[in-house]
């Protein structure tokens, strides 16, 4: 008799036990909170983008905790491919995607930062879908024409056989445009006669003496 009370005991703490693993493992969701080790930049232009990254973090948090307090499903690491546990996972997928589509916008946004990059740069390169590539090398041509231009503003009237950087840097560009001439910061006839003929094709008055004009055209 006593016996079998001491197994009806076991039985029953077998029992409660189990309830309470069963209690536990409903309330601690196996990997519940999203995390990640990029760095993204909270400080972006669209501070609309990063509240709907966060909210889309609590959301995706809060599907995964329903999905196994509810219905004991995993949809992380699925244990079984029922329609149900489908479901949960095509769910879990779509809103994680959500969240690394802002995440990859802001990551890209905190490496531009790390350049040098404002808001507004950002935003502008986003907007006309400019490359990073292709818009230093606009901010590069844009530099160096404001260089020349002021080279040009602050040299004197250029006279033959004189030798200056202001045209080596335009024979470089006449040779860009298809002539054959020598680089050699030497005014003479034969650049005279290039700048002439530049000018003559792109409809400017033709004296073979550079002006604001032909630099203009040069560099476009």
């Amino acid at each position: 008799m006593k016996q079998i009370i001491i197994l009806l005991l076991l039985i029953i703490a077998f029992f409660i036990g189990f309830g309470k693993y069963q209690q536990y493992k409903r309330y601690n969701t196996p990997k519940l909170e999203y995390k990640t080790d990029k760095k993204i930049d909270i400080e972006f232009h669209n501070q609309d983008l990063v509240f709907n990254y966060f909210n889309a973090i609590e959301d995706l948090n809060s599907w995964v905790k329903l999905q196994w307090t509810a219905n004991n499903i995993d949809v992380v690491t699925p244990e079984d491919d029922g329609t149900e546990t489908k479901f949960a996972v095509k769910k879990y997928a779509e809103k994680l995607a959500k969240i690394k589509y802002y995440e990859a916008r802001l990551e890209k946004s905190a490496f531009l930062k790390e350049k040098g990059f404002s808001n507004k740069e950002i935003k502008f390169l986003e907007e006309t879908g400019t490359g990073l590539k292709t818009h230093l090398q606009e901010i590069e041509k844009t530099s160096f024409n404001n260089k020349l231009k002021t080279l040009f503003a602050d040299s004197k009237k250029i006279v033959y056989n004189q030798k200056t950087a202001l045209i080596y840097e335009v024979q470089k560009l006449l040779v860009k445009n298809g002539f054959d001439i020598a680089v050699d910061g030497i005014y003479k006839a034969e650049t005279s006669n290039a700048i002439k003929s530049f000018e003559a094709k792109n409809n400017l008055f033709a004296d073979g003496k550079l002006d604001l004009l032909t630099l203009d055209a040069l560099l476009e």
